[in-house]
């Protein structure tokens, strides 16, 4: 049965991202007009707000525990985040571990197109300029190339979330992986999915081309008692009572230089995780036999705790707030419905805000694409060729 608890979450994130894309983010859209730059600064900070909303409701409201093992962050650094996909909510949880041993502000995450137009949380993700792919390369590859290139002009720094695996661990995702093994030889994994190399290896060879890569941070994520698959579980109140993640580090200079050895790295990383995952489940349920420690946090408890109790305060106030704005003032009412068909209209005919941020971007600085080059012969792509169909999604 659906849990009071459970609709609670859901709500609670719900309207504060409804809200807070119309009252927060809206009144910054003209300013990616004027300086994209300012935009995207401004536009990270407020989006990081709303992220640490989950992170206090999981811990303070339902006892969630977090533990983490590995390397430490370098808090700023900019990086690419690999992590196995064990549930669909693996990139929320993640959260708590970045609020704690780097900053939201920074995470930036690839995942698939159809959730752009999901009202209040498509429109937050939009304004904080994640990157959507359908999950067909010959699709995605300009829309990487074009959203990395941006950070890397404007000189912003971020941490990119990317799921090598392409889906979540099921039963019918994990026999897809073991008949991709059988057919190619490899090893049957149980724990996760063989991973797709291609997006990861273009993502870290541009952003080290854009000198905007410091490391690469290899995580993996267990659930020791309750695992919630989806969403659903979360709206039946199953939260997790555990999760632990355990980081490795590797600096940028590290890494292989050509695409080939980046990619044999990247399975290497993989049958590790295989190999790790099982030592956790079938053991004591926890990451303590890789010698280890806990990773010293960059933020003291003390402070991430009233984090914590003021995100809880102000978003517990603003949507109730913002809804008595609008039944009293008609000026706050015409506002709202001119937003929202605003962030409609925009989706269905640009395909989101972050491609208008990078249209805007190079008519400012007169580039007629970003990722063109001296003898690149192929034509600039326009606008409405980079928005994505939503009938392609994730297998």
């Amino acid at each position: 049965m659906v849990s009071w608890r459970g609709i609670y979450f859901i709500l609670t994130l719900f309207w504060g991202s409804f809200f807070g894309s119309i009252f927060m983010l809206g009144p910054f859209l003209p300013l990616m007009f004027i300086n994209p730059s300012w935009y995207r600064w401004i536009n990270n900070r407020l989006v990081a707000t709303w992220l640490t909303l989950p992170v206090a409701l999981l811990e303070t409201m339902f006892g969630v525990k977090v533990i983490i093992t590995g390397d430490a962050f370098v808090p700023g650094e900019r990086s690419v985040i690999i992590m196995n996909h064990r549930t669909r909510m693996d990139w929320m949880f993640l959260w708590n571990c970045l609020m704690r041993y780097s900053y939201l502000r920074l995470e930036k995450i690839c995942l698939k197109a159809s959730l752009k137009s999901v009202p209040g949380f498509g429109w937050a993700m939009q304004a904080a300029a994640y990157i959507f792919i359908q999950r067909k390369w010959k699709d995605d590859k300009s829309h990487f190339e074009d959203m990395i290139d941006y950070f890397c002009n404007i000189h912003e720094p971020l941490q990119l979330l990317i799921f090598p695996e392409g889906t979540d661990l099921t039963e019918n995702s994990t026999a897809r992986s073991n008949e991709f093994a059988e057919k190619n030889g490899l090893q049957k994994y149980e724990y996760v999915l063989h991973p797709r190399t291609t997006g990861f290896t273009f993502v870290v060879d541009r952003l080290r081309e854009g000198k905007n890569l410091d490391a690469v941070h290899d995580i993996t994520v267990a659930y020791p008692h309750n695992i919630p698959q989806t969403e659903r579980h979360l709206l039946l109140g199953d939260f997790p009572k555990e999760i632990h993640f355990h980081v490795h580090r590797y600096p940028v200079a590290s890494l292989p230089a050509s695409k080939e050895d980046l990619q044999l790295w990247c399975h290497k990383r993989w049958e590790e995780k295989e190999a790790r995952l099982r030592s956790f489940y079938r053991g004591e349920k926890n990451f303590a036999f890789t010698g280890q420690t806990v990773i010293p946090p960059c933020k003291s408890e003390l402070r991430v705790l009233v984090v914590k109790w003021l995100s809880i305060l102000y978003w517990t106030l603003f949507s109730p707030a913002m809804c008595l704005l609008i039944y009293f003032y008609s000026l706050a009412r015409w506002y709202f419905i001119i937003i929202i068909v605003i962030l409609v209209l925009q989706e269905r005919l640009f395909g989101g805000l972050e491609l208008i941020e990078l249209a805007c971007y190079r008519f400012l600085h007169k580039q007629p694409h970003l990722n063109a080059k001296k003898n690149d012969p192929r034509p600039p792509l326009s606008l409405v060729k980079c928005k994505p169909t939503f009938d392609q999604l994730f297998a």
